[in-house]
């Protein structure tokens, strides 16, 4: 056999297999290093296309995503890619149509019959439609990527219908789905390249519609978003205060933060960007994690569920507990009290 045919043997086998190619790393590394040197104030869903640029170009045969008919909202078409159609087979984006549930289904069946590295994107709150198709992914070990797109009710104007609630605490609460809410392009860059490399179980990517500022100043080897949840901005001195927030949720807490700064109240702020990881971890690193701070607040712009293993029965909790309305994202946050000042407020009571 020759040379050239046993390196193709190689590249089948591998891929088959499911192991990422090594350009995989190497061309996250530099996308990182790019976004250190050119910080990106854009939504999560955006920072995602910049992250699947990357990734295609790296694995452009097994990359593999579509969309339930949104793909101009979701942004995960790369730019190279062509579509999956008849005249085009070698396409590597499927439109899939308005079929949440088809879509899922169908990324399963591609995954388990191997070669490809299949993703789907949707807007989050139609994870009610794809949901029996993600069960099954999670059941059976599945590793394929979910891309959910206008995460909370920073979707704005379109409403309570469309704005995702008690969908992050449904999709945690599921067994062996792995839920990511990045809060800037750095940290999603590394959850890409986690689902990527996951292959015993689900990854559902939960991406905002809202530009958020780019926090992350470092990219350390370990890639903090693997340990679920880090402290993302030390106290000055002994923290009274521990912030923990998730996506776009994350710049409300470091505002906060500043806020206390001024009145002489040294906090800390915790991103999370997978509360299931971080709650997963070790004892002793969890406990670090939480800190000991005397007050722990949360902020999410979403149910409660699951926050009180982090903050405790009696910590505060800055987020929704109805539905959402239909407004500007800016009015959303103030008007249901998802803000730095609350924020602010509920600490300085504890505190006395």
């Amino acid at each position: 056999m020759s040379t050239l045919s046993n390196r193709k043997r190689d590249e089948f086998d591998r891929r088959m297999r499911h192991e990422r190619p090594a350009s995989l790393a190497k061309a996250l590394r530099a996308h990182k290093k790019f976004l250190l040197e050119n910080p990106q104030n854009i939504a999560t869903r955006k920072s995602s296309e910049l992250a699947i640029d990357a990734m295609y170009a790296a694995m452009p045969m097994e990359f593999l995503s579509g969309s339930a008919d949104l793909t101009g909202s979701t942004n995960n078409k790369a730019k190279s890619a062509t579509n999956f159609e008849a005249k085009t087979p070698k396409g590597r984006f499927v439109h899939y149509g308005i079929r949440e549930f088809g879509m899922a289904a169908a990324m399963n069946g591609i995954f388990l019959h191997g070669g490809f590295a299949p993703s789907g994107a949707t807007f989050f709150c139609f994870t009610d439609y794809a949901r029996p198709a993600m069960r099954l992914s999670a059941l059976m070990g599945i590793g394929v990527v979910y891309i959910m797109t206008h995460d909370s009710i920073g979707l704005g104007e379109d409403g309570p219908t469309h704005q995702p609630v008690e969908h992050l605490a449904a999709m945690r609460a599921m067994p062996n789905m792995r839920v990511f809410r990045p809060c800037d392009a750095i940290e999603v860059a590394e959850c890409w390249e986690l689902a990527l490399n996951r292959i015993d179980g689900p990854t559902t990517l939960v991406l905002t519609r809202q530009n958020v500022p780019q926090l992350r100043t470092s990219t350390p080897t370990d890639m903090p978003c693997s340990h679920g949840g880090y402290e993302l901005i030390a106290a000055q001195g002994e923290a009274k205060v521990s912030l923990f927030a998730t996506g776009s949720e994350v710049q409300i807490a470091v505002d906060a933060q500043k806020q206390l700064a001024e009145k002489g109240i040294a906090a800390r702020v915790v991103s999370v960007p997978s509360l299931e990881l971080m709650l997963a971890q070790p004892e002793d690193k969890l406990q670090a994690l939480i800190g000991k701070a005397p007050v722990k607040i949360a902020i999410e712009a979403a149910v409660r569920w699951g926050w009180d293993a982090v903050i405790g029965h009696d910590g505060e909790f800055i987020g929704m507990h109805g539905f959402g309305a239909s407004a500007p994202a800016k009015d959303l946050f103030k008007h249901f009290g998802i803000t730095a000042e609350a924020a602010v407020n509920a600490a300085l009571k504890r505190l006395g």
